[in-house]
């Protein structure tokens, strides 16, 4: 009886001494979510311009291509520059042809931008300018 009491008190002990000593920690995918979470969302405006259909459409297939590559040329500029962050078109072939949104401080300043741009020069297309805020660095650098 005794070669088995032994063993038992010292495996009592171990099992004492390893709670005692346990101190127990989340790993980070178990953590809760705090609701009062205290991180502050930071707003940023950016200027969506609507890009539509034109009054002036009435170009041969030659101009037409033309006028869009100086199109794309542009767009490559302004993207370049760090002015556009998003361009591109709709897939359908209704009215309201595509989207730019700028980073520029004012309405004025994405209106000059756009203005550089020979579909609009040439009224292929027409456009309309809007204020449009997203959380800093949620979607855009």
């Amino acid at each position: 009886m005794a070669s088995k009491v032994f063993p038992a008190m010292l495996l009592t002990g171990f099992l004492i001494l390893l709670i005692v000593s346990f101190k127990p920690t989340l790993i980070p995918s178990a953590r809760t979510t705090n609701t009062a979470d205290t991180t502050k969302v930071v707003m940023k405006q950016y200027w969506m311009v609507l890009l539509r259909k034109g009054p002036q459409r009435n170009q041969d297939s030659a101009a037409a291509a033309l006028i869009q590559q100086r199109h794309i040329a542009n767009i490559e500029r302004l993207a370049r520059s760090g002015q556009l962050v998003v361009a591109g078109p709709f897939g359908d072939d209704g009215d309201l042809r595509g989207i730019f949104i700028l980073d520029c401080p004012d309405s004025a300043t994405a209106a000059s931008l756009v203005k550089t741009d020979t579909a609009i020069i040439t009224g292929r297309l027409s456009f309309e300018i809007k204020p449009w805020w997203t959380a800093r660095n949620c979607v855009f650098k």
